[in-house]
């Protein structure tokens, strides 16, 4: 179906378009291909879209996405069954799987969608279709069964929290969870943000500013794969040659020539000669450098800063941010501040007095309390001086997010909370998709506040374990009643520039002063102080793709329910059976090639250091206690932008400018270097740059056909690539093969060249 504007094509119904859901590649639908060729050629004059200008970010959500739909066709179809529950067991266990491996992959939904379509479509095309068949053959696999069996599985394949810190509790803690509690657990985690959610709708899904930018290229690619019309003919043939291209070369940087990773001539030059040039320039291996003009030619790093698909405004703060931490993390290291000039430049690790690895488990009791003499014995950890600035801006980002919303978006949320108005299931909002969803049956507001009551309950009563409280009733109760705050913060900032706050710092801090040198307590407040708020966010963001594809509303919920219980249930049964065969790897630090419990092993570290020792290292007048106070230092950041737009002259140059500073991201990406690899930044600046600021102004046309197309063909082709990559050769199936060593892939430097190893 052709994508239409608002002003110059006129709305064209479903029903009257050739066969417009899903162009199969059987030999079946040619026949009722043909039969419409006349009717699709005649369409091609309208089959364009409008040379204006997109002004204003969410008008890519009327531009670039159709708000057609087909009420009659099927959702819940045996194809639907068969492939949703399938994929949603496969991606669940290979999500697991990847969250014990040494090497960081996850689960896409872009990967998931691509599956889905394959194996949709090759479904129709084998199965018969006549007779009784047509119950399980009912046409053409069509946009509303794969996006059901894509938030099916996409929402199984994301790890629950609970999972994670249940694995910690047996490696670390020996406390094992009875399996009906630990899935149970992990259930009711997720429904709990799934509630809030549904209470959110009227906020943060049903209006046109909540347009999550992220999802405007995989709603772009449904379109595009199922709808007819000459355009997305022409938009798939376009879509699978970009795929293609990508898929051939993502696997040279990422296993043959890892150089091309991260391309820095300083360090070309340098050759790993000075630490300095690394520490600055360095930006191709793991807690190297923070990568200054260093570019990357691999899609799968570029990919994290959205450089295609994120307005230009969140990506323009957010390289505001960088700048400024490219000199305060320079300055803030080479001045000794906190104390760490003498331990690494970059690391999340613990270290002693030394600059040695922190012994943790010398400081605590026989039931993993703090022994004060054994603490005076070992002394405190220390930070390095990047990853406690990285902390601290972390919770400046978070207490200015909450600023930033109130001051910015007071009317929306007095127009959604006043007179209790987000209770009611029916809205009266001027949005083209929202207006589109009205002939199908709303989700009461009462269902989610039901599975909100009943999973907090579960989750209360599944904290209760063998006589004692692994976090007291009261405590899930204050830090569900945080997160649910705190997720209108960090939705809104989602909905309206694609960027995620991160509150795991600030939620750990708060828990250690709740929950003093109690490190279980502390670990299990992630479950509702940090987990909830971003299932919360997930639950949002499929609402609004099932909006997009004007998926009935029931469905959508229905969907996710049965997504979150399979994933549960193969989270737990998977992780379980990992847990008992490979303890030692996973308990050690190092690791081996093929087992690793680096994540696991981090939620253990945060729980000793925020938990055992949070008074100690982060209260008033002690080493770290500015990370804890930066939460309230990042609630004044907002307010000079907003005064100077209040009071400057509507339309000012300076008053513009104020609106255009987003200071939570600008907070949060001062901070944002210290971790991983940093190579692909400056490629995003300058594909950012072309995409939504050359092509968006000067090649419209373009920019609404393939812009999002571009980024999701990308995406996929490269998650692809990268799934076979981690089975057969990095160790994801039992066996690494390493590539031989050579000036492209060293084996003394690091992949840049940049820091000897």
């Amino acid at each position: 179906m052709a994508l239409t504007t608002k002003d110059e094509v006129p709305a064209v119904m479903a029903s009257d378009l050739p066969h417009s859901e899903s162009e199969s590649f059987s030999e079946k639908d040619v026949k009722e291909d043909l039969s419409h060729k006349v009717d699709v050629e005649a369409m091609s004059a309208e089959d364009d879209v409008g040379s204006a200008i997109i002004e204003k970010d969410e008008d890519v959500a009327l531009e670039v996405i159709s708000t057609e739909d087909d009420p009659t066709l099927p959702v819940f179809t045996f194809r639907t069954l068969i492939l949703g529950i399938g994929l949603s067991a496969f991606t669940s266990v290979l999500a697991t799987i990847y969250t014990f491996k040494p090497q960081n992959a996850s689960v896409s939904q872009l990967f998931c969608l691509i599956i889905a379509y394959v194996l949709g479509t090759a479904m129709h095309s084998i199965m018969p279709s006549s007779g009784y068949w047509r119950y399980l053959n009912p046409g053409p696999f069509n946009i509303k069964e794969h996006t059901i069996i894509v938030i099916m599985s996409s929402t199984a394949s994301t790890v629950a929290v609970a999972m994670e810190i249940i694995a910690a509790l047996d490696l670390f803690y020996n406390i094992k969870l009875n399996a009906a509690v630990a899935i149970f657990q992990i259930f009711a985690s997720q429904m709990i943000g799934y509630g809030i959610a549904g209470l959110l709708r009227t906020l943060l899904v049903y209006p046109t500013y909540a347009f999550y930018p992220n999802y405007i290229s995989v709603v772009n690619l449904l379109q595009s794969l199922h709808f007819g019309g000459v355009l997305n003919h022409k938009k798939r043939r376009y879509f699978w040659i970009v795929f293609a291209a990508i898929f051939c070369w993502e696997w040279i940087p990422q296993y043959p020539f890892p150089l091309l990773t991260a391309i820095s001539i300083v360090c070309l030059v340098d050759n790993g000669r000075h630490t300095f040039v690394r520490n600055l320039f360095g930006a191709g291996s793991s807690n190297e450098g923070i990568g200054l003009l260093s570019f990357g030619t691999s899609w799968t790093l570029i990919s994290q800063g959205y450089p295609l698909v994120w307005p230009w405004r969140t990506q323009i703060n957010s390289y505001i941010g960088m700048a400024i931490g490219y000199i305060a993390l320079t300055l803030a290291y080479y001045n000794n501040a906190f104390n760490g000039r003498s331990i690494p430049w970059m690391s999340q690790a613990l270290f002693d007095s030394e600059g040695g690895s922190y012994n943790q488990t010398a400081i605590l009791t026989p039931d993993n309390n703090v022994d004060q003499a054994k603490l005076d014995v070992v002394g405190l950890p220390r930070y390095t001086t990047s990853y406690v600035i990285s902390q601290m801006c972390y919770n400046f980002s978070l207490g200015a997010a909450i600023v930033h919303v109130l001051l910015w978006h007071w009317a929306d949320l007095k127009k959604a909370f006043g007179g209790m108005r987000f209770l009611k299931s029916e809205q009266d909002i001027d949005d083209p998709h929202y207006q589109q969803m009205k002939k199908y049956k709303e989700v009461p507001q009462w269902w989610y506040l039901f599975l909100f009551a009943a999973s907090l309950a579960i989750g209360i009563g599944c904290s209760y374990n063998r006589g004692s409280w692994l976090l007291p009733a009261w405590s899930v109760i204050l830090f569900t009643f945080i997160s649910c705050v705190i997720a209108i913060c960090i939705g809104f900032i989602a909905a309206t520039t694609g960027f995620q706050i991160q509150i795991k710092f600030a939620m750990n801090i708060l828990a250690a002063f709740v929950h003093p040198g109690k490190p279980v307590a502390v670990m299990y407040v992630n479950l509702y102080g940090n987990s909830t708020a971003y299932q919360t966010l997930a639950m949002l963001q499929d609402l609004k793709l099932g909006q997009y594809v004007k998926i009935p509303p029931r469905a959508t919920f229905a969907a996710q329910l049965a997504g979150s219980i399979i994933g549960s249930i193969f989270n737990y049964t998977m992780m379980i059976s990992i847990v008992n065969n490979n303890r030692e790897a996973l308990i050690d630090p190092i690791g081996t090639r093929i087992w690793s419990g680096w994540i696991i092993q981090g939620y253990n570290s945060s729980s000793i250091a925020m938990g055992a020792l949070g008074r100690e290292l982060f209260a008033y007048g002690k080493p770290y206690y500015l990370v804890a106070f930066a939460i309230f230092i990042g609630l004044a950041f907002p307010i000079p932008f907003w005064i100077v737009h209040k009071f400057s002259p509507r339309g000012s140059l300076i008053g513009r400018a104020s609106e255009y500073v987003i200071t939570p991201i600008v907070a949060l990406y001062v901070g944002y270097l210290p971790y991983s690899v940093n190579g692909q930044w400056w490629t995003c600046l300058v594909l950012g740059y072309a995409s939504q600021v050359w092509a968006r102004s000067r090649r419209p046309k373009w920019f609404k056909k393939y812009n999002y197309l571009t980024s999701a063909a990308l995406d996929g082709g490269s998650q692809v690539i990268l799934f076979i990559l981690s089975f057969a050769v990095f160790g994801a199936s039992g066996n690494a093969v390493a590539f031989p060593n050579w000036w492209g892939n060293p084996g003394n430097l690091s992949v840049d060249r940049c820091a000897s190893t």
